[in-house]
């Protein structure tokens, strides 16, 4: 038997949950799994700073090379599990190697939808904005003058957009939906930024999707779309969602249901694993959400690390988000889910507004762009469980702190 921790996954919930452990002065062996041939690392920064050269990788790392070995902290790059032997409590490697575990980590993450090769998905020049590899490629793609197409209005699409940009691309964004951001939003916030990319002359196509990529010996050249028009491109983004990595868990037996099924201390069906971060669909509000955020990511892995350790607390999920797109920061607190209201209100600054969500009359969420004041005071509310007076937030000269009193 082994007490080993085998934690499968090197991103922002793997490191976490090892880091938090070793905060706790829990020292039981821990071994960590990763795909990417480097070291773990901070993910948002990657399709930003790190893709407009602002920061260079070394400083995207959680941590130095010395800190793994200093920490006990056995770290294996380049590979990934094929099988787990749960009977046995065993990790199987693509290699062949074998991995004994006593308690057993899935952070495996998730995985950004592709476009089918059947519509041009397998030509060179189409990418997503995964992992440095992603970024990498990308980086030698942005050049002034060039033209990207960007598939998918989602925050990944409008964040890949506000780069392209600041690069001096040409943008054009296409969104099959009605409008941008309409799985994750509420029509103002979608208003609000659409204004934005267009003042700085991003092309938005609403419901417009893509009949098919246009190559000429392989490589990407033109797309032709939904309305019937064509367009000349020499790359692609594609921004269309992602999918949970939960083959590995599904195949070893695990309950699985678009994501790795958990309990409200992170464990899944077999009491000594565990799963965090994108893969891991937890409980909230009586039922099931998938939370796929750096915040979730990093908070589930450390109240994992606390029960590992011997604590029983329970993880309750406190959602924030965040969006970077070019000066404008888009802060959300909360999880709009079932939203059936909204509140929009105006901000002290010029460009500064909060949209404010409600579901049955309670509140449930905030977005506030380029408005810290409205994001701390939701976030607060939230955090206490109480509802502001809609008249108060509606009302741009009535001083938010009256919520709080």
């Amino acid at each position: 038997m082994t007490d080993r921790l085998v934690i499968i996954g090197a991103g922002q919930a793997g490191f976490a949950l090892a880091a938090k452990l070793r905060a706790l002065k829990d020292m039981r062996p821990i071994t960590i799994v990763g795909a990417e041939d480097v070291l773990p690392y901070q993910r948002p920064p990657l399709t930003k700073k790190y893709l407009l050269g602002e920061m260079s990788f070394d400083r995207l790392l959680f941590r130095p090379e010395h800190w793994y070995a200093d920490n006990n902290v056995e770290i294996r790059l380049a590979t990934w599990a094929e099988q787990i032997k749960r009977d046995q409590k065993q990790v199987i490697l693509q290699d062949g190697s074998v991995l004994d575990y006593g308690t057993l980590a899935l952070t495996t993450g998730s995985t950004p939808r592709a476009l089918p090769a059947a519509i041009g998905g397998d030509l060179a020049g189409v990418y997503v904005a995964r992992d440095k590899r992603d970024a990498d490629l990308l980086a030698d793609e942005m050049r002034p003058g060039r033209r990207v197409l960007i598939i998918g209005g989602g925050y990944i699409g409008l964040e890949a957009a506000a780069v392209a940009r600041h690069r001096g691309l040409e943008v054009t964004v296409i969104e099959m939906a009605d409008r941008i951001l309409q799985r994750v939003a509420a029509k103002e916030t979608a208003d609000i930024m659409r204004v934005i990319h267009e003042a700085h002359d991003v092309s938005i196509r609403e419901k417009t999707g893509l009949k098919h990529l246009v190559g000429h010996d392989g490589k990407l050249v033109g797309a032709e779309l939904s309305d019937g028009s064509t367009i000349d491109i020499d790359f692609a983004i594609v921004g269309i969602g992602v999918v949970p990595n939960d083959q590995l868990a599904k195949e070893a037996g695990l309950e699985v249901a678009n994501g790795i099924i958990v309990d409200e201390f992170a464990r899944t069906s077999d009491p000594s694993i565990y799963a965090a971060g994108d893969c891991a669909v937890l409980p909230w509000q009586g039922g099931r959400i998938r939370l796929e955020s750096v915040q979730n990511a990093v908070d589930q892995a450390e109240a994992i690390a606390a029960v590992i350790a011997g604590g029983d607390a329970p993880y309750e999920p406190k959602p924030w988000f965040w969006s970077d797109q070019y000066d404008v920061k888009l802060q959300i607190a909360g999880f709009n889910l079932g939203y059936d209201e909204t509140v929009l209100r105006p901000g002290v600054r010029e460009g500064a507004h909060s949209i404010w969500y409600f579901k049955a009359g309670k509140f449930i969420a905030v977005d506030a762009i380029n408005d810290a004041k409205a994001y701390v005071t939701g976030k607060k509310m939230l955090e206490s469980g109480t509802t502001p007076d809609k008249a108060i937030v509606a009302d741009a000269s009535a001083d938010l702190k009256q919520l709080l009193a």
